[in-house]
């Protein structure tokens, strides 16, 4: 099997989501399943239904993390150093619209544009991968080519 990248915080995220999901959610869900079925006729009963349907998404959720946590290759940041690649944190400064953004290249299960994490996979990572501080690079984006300058390199 095909292992999967992921930063110690990556993983932690997991983990934690999967400890939630067996001790607070599962049993949350099987209870309210013994609660619907005590109110009678299961063929009419959408509190039943709609327990059942959340416990399906749950369970598998659950044999979903647990399937990548299993084939996570955890790689320590802090441990890096030298040109781009998985973990490093970039600055970069678009050179059209100067506007500055900071980035750190994580696994595809970690990704969250919000948080300013990008995939590996993303056009954006793959394009400052081997890249040293200074270099401009060109990227393909669904939006259209973008152009930035790397302005500092750090891995923690």
């Amino acid at each position: 099997m095909e292992k999967i990248p992921m930063t110690p915080k990556g993983l932690d995220a997991l983990e934690a989501e999967l400890k939630i999901l067996k001790s607070k959610e599962r049993p949350a869900i099987i209870k309210a399943i013994a609660e619907a079925r005590e109110h009678g006729d299961l063929s009419e009963n959408a509190e039943y239904h709609s327990a059942r349907e959340k416990q399906s998404f749950i369970e598998g959720r659950i044999k979903e993390l647990e399937a990548t946590i299993g084939r996570a290759e955890v790689i320590d940041p802090t441990k890096l150093s030298g040109a781009i690649k998985f973990g490093a944190t970039v600055k970069v400064i678009d050179e059209d619209t100067e506007k500055e953004m900071t980035v750190q290249i994580v696994g595809e299960h970690e990704a969250s544009v919000e948080k300013g994490l990008i995939s590996i996979n993303s056009p954006i990572a793959r394009g400052l991968i081997g890249k040293e501080e200074g270099d401009s690079v060109n990227v393909r984006t669904p939006g259209g080519e973008k152009f930035y300058e790397i302005l500092e390199i750090k891995f923690s």
